[in-house]
């Protein structure tokens, strides 16, 4: 199983929110590209960033460290946040992303989003899935849907979909625990869908746990910052993957 730390920004610095609450928002450091590099350094190959800033404005706001991170680092970069236009996508991949992480256009424009699978493929294309009791959650978790989570993979999946992290909005940024029974149920309904967990780990056994559910990856913030799971830690894990 693949580990992918997170890097979430509002006003260019490296912070974390609580169920997605902007009032919750707790600054760990005002330099994303040092704290990059210090994954780089443990070993990490991959990285979560979400632009929360742009999710709000529903456009791009931290392309400037978007570009200063993959600079900095040789790390794989997905990027999310915002992302509306095709002209979104274009300015994130000149800025150093290798993946485009899409959420709110693959609810509210099904259309525009299966079109950028096709032109984009589906290795640069990222299916974020944000939920709320199993129903779909867009516009950076502000607004819940009545759209059934394994309905909307599945159209999904027919639109060519192979990449998707799936956040349980109840488990991110509380430190108790990944929402493995729902994951599981996705890899049960849909075995090829390449699956990786987001919200909740708070310390190696949840991820080892998430590892022997069968997940092909899981993203973790809020335990690195909050020294839940140490840069070692981190490095032994990704070793023993």
């Amino acid at each position: 199983m693949h580990l992918i730390p997170a890097i979430d920004l509002i006003d260019g610095k490296c912070v974390r929110l609580t169920e997605g609450d902007y009032d919750t928002k707790k600054i760990y450091n005002e330099n994303p590209a040092e704290v990059a590099k210090q994954f780089q350094d443990a070993g990490v190959q991959r990285l979560h960033m979400v632009d929360l800033d742009g999710a709000k404005a529903g456009a791009p706001k931290n392309l400037k460290v978007l570009e200063t991170v993959a600079k900095a680092t040789n790390l794989t970069i997905d990027f999310g946040g915002g992302l509306k236009q095709d002209d979104d996508l274009r300015d994130v991949f000149n800025a150093g992303a290798s993946m485009a992480s899409i959420g709110s256009v693959a609810v509210k424009k099904p259309d525009v989003f299966a079109a950028w699978i096709k032109k984009y493929g589906a290795t640069k294309v990222i299916l974020g899935a944000d939920v709320r009791d199993e129903k779909i959650a867009v516009a950076g978790w502000l607004e819940t849907t009545d759209i059934n989570l394994f309905d909307f993979l599945g159209e999904k999946i027919t639109d060519g979909v192979k990449y998707c992290f799936v956040t349980d909005i109840s488990k991110d940024g509380k430190l108790q625990g990944a929402a493995t029974e729902l994951y599981k149920k996705i890899k049960n309904q849909y075995p090829n869908l390449y699956l990786i967990a987001s919200g909740g780990v708070s310390n190696l056994a949840d991820l080892e746990e998430l590892k022997l559910a069968g997940l092909d990856a899981a993203i973790v913030g809020k335990a690195i910052y909050e020294g839940r799971i140490s840069m070692k830690e981190l490095e032994n894990f990704i070793v023993q993957s």
